[in-house]
């Protein structure tokens, strides 16, 4: 009995402080009101997302990210490395990309805001989004928002300054966001689908030189960023 006894205490005992180590894991899962909303330092932002007005109170801290994310619901813009350096965040802020996660909401009262969501118009996909589902240019798909916002900016970029674009350029253009997953041919691919008539053969690009390769783009080997773990030298 006392064995007994002691073993149903123990079994409680451990039972009771699992629950007690749960309560914590728990609450940090479950979705909070954010503090920024109603902090004291608080203030109205009206955003255009998607062509449409959204009135927030946000403090002046909160990331355009963020806002998108956790006061707007468009959970479409992913949290990659939350340093700009991966290209999962990437918008259209007035037609051009940027790394939301670096930007300030506030900051961007007034502007145009474009997000994967509001890309399609009148059910029907955009162009890059069409080619991406037709040539399979993602694997897992989290950073397949930020890809094909990239390229929509990336192909707007192109058309004020020329008609004609090459696979390099592509590579070069789109080198900020990167694919874990190594779906990069088809990624280029299917830029220069949604690019149409606009290609032109690469051969005229610039002689080889020592590059440092990360995927995307062949970068000297002078101004290259330091070497990822993935990258290889050429």
């Amino acid at each position: 009995m006392d064995m007994d006894t002691s073993r149903r205490r123990f079994m409680q005992a451990a039972t009771a402080t699992a629950a007690i180590g749960a309560v914590p894991h728990a609450g940090a899962q479950t979705p909070m009101p954010d503090a920024a909303t109603a902090g004291e330092g608080a203030r109205a932002v009206t955003l255009n997302v998607n062509g449409r007005p959204y009135a927030l109170r946000l403090e002046p801290r909160v990331t355009l990210l963020d806002a998108l994310r956790e006061h707007l619901q468009l959970a479409g813009t992913k949290k990659g490395c939350d340093r700009g350096q991966c290209g999962a965040c990437t918008v259209l802020v007035n037609g051009r990309r940027i790394n939301s996660c670096l930007a300030l909401a506030a900051a961007h009262e007034g502007d145009e805001i474009a997000t994967i969501e509001g890309l399609a118009q009148g059910g029907r996909l955009h162009p890059v989004q069409e080619a991406f589902v037709e040539l399979d240019a993602f694997q897992c798909g989290y950073c397949t928002p930020g890809q094909i916002c990239s390229a929509v900016g990336f192909l707007s970029e192109i058309s004020r300054g020329t008609n004609e674009i090459n696979e390099a350029q592509i590579r070069e253009g789109m080198s900020g966001n990167l694919c874990r997953c190594g779906a990069y041919p088809n990624i280029v691919a299917a830029v220069k689908k949604a690019a149409g008539g606009r290609m032109r053969s690469s051969s005229t690009s610039a002689p080889r030189t020592s590059t440092r390769r990360c995927g995307w783009a062949r970068r000297r080997t002078r101004s290259s960023s330091p070497a990822a773990p993935t990258c290889s030298t050429s």
